[in-house]
């Protein structure tokens, strides 16, 4: 797919790309993949962010869980903060790159959906 440019974006699809972004933060993968199903014929940007935010927010779904088996062994303990604040991080800097209508593509994140 190739890269849209930002004056060609809608305010309607960058407003969408944002909150696939953002929703991450407070409902985990679920508001990316609803704004995926609902948004995926309408506009490839919207699907691409889309995608993106609900491959990340599913990889640290993961993280979690796999931190959650750890805190038998105290690791864990450490390790859920750590990935708390990462996925806050990571997800505001989507946002705000959306937002300007320009892709981001998340580190350490787990392509599941192509």
């Amino acid at each position: 797919m190739s890269e849209v440019p930002a004056t060609s974006l809608k305010p309607e699809e960058k407003t969408f790309g944002m909150l696939a972004h953002l929703l991450g933060i407070f409902t985990g993968f679920i508001g990316a993949l609803v704004i995926w199903l609902i948004k995926k014929d309408e506009s490839p940007w919207v699907e691409k962010q889309a995608k993106e935010a609900l491959n990340f927010q599913i990889s640290i779904a993961i993280y979690f869980f796999v931190a959650f088996l750890l805190t038998f062994i105290i690791i864990g303990a450490i390790l859920m903060p750590l990935i708390y604040v990462f996925d806050l991080v990571f997800c505001i800097i989507a946002t705000v790159k959306a937002n300007n209508g320009e892709e981001y593509s998340y580190p350490l994140c787990i392509r599941f959906i192509k």
